[in-house]
């Protein structure tokens, strides 16, 4: 009967020890080391983002479509007013 595990040669080999890894440079300075954005680069972030979400409401704010809209919400309360009156008229008031 044949050997079923043929003879193989030892491998030679050394163990190698893991070079230290760098410390870990965040790409943007507004980072620490563990990757967390720093209190200033968070507001700058946030007060930017306000500023553009202000801009846009002003521009929304002048074009025609928004005009109109405004336009029907004046009257749709006006009525809504009047028909309260005229609700509160009725009941003795």
């Amino acid at each position: 009967m044949p050997d079923p595990s043929p003879q193989q040669e030892p491998i030679d080999a050394e163990i190698v020890e893991p070079a230290s890894s760098p410390p870990v440079t965040p790409s943007v300075p507004d980072y620490d080391e563990r990757g967390v954005p720093s209190f200033d680069h968070v507001r700058a972030r946030i007060e930017g983002r306000h500023a553009t979400s202000q801009g846009m409401t002003e521009l929304t704010a002048e074009t025609p479509e928004s005009r109109t809209i405004e336009q029907q919400l004046t009257e749709r309360d006006a009525a809504a007013k009047a028909k309260l009156d005229e609700i509160r008229g009725s009941l003795g008031r």
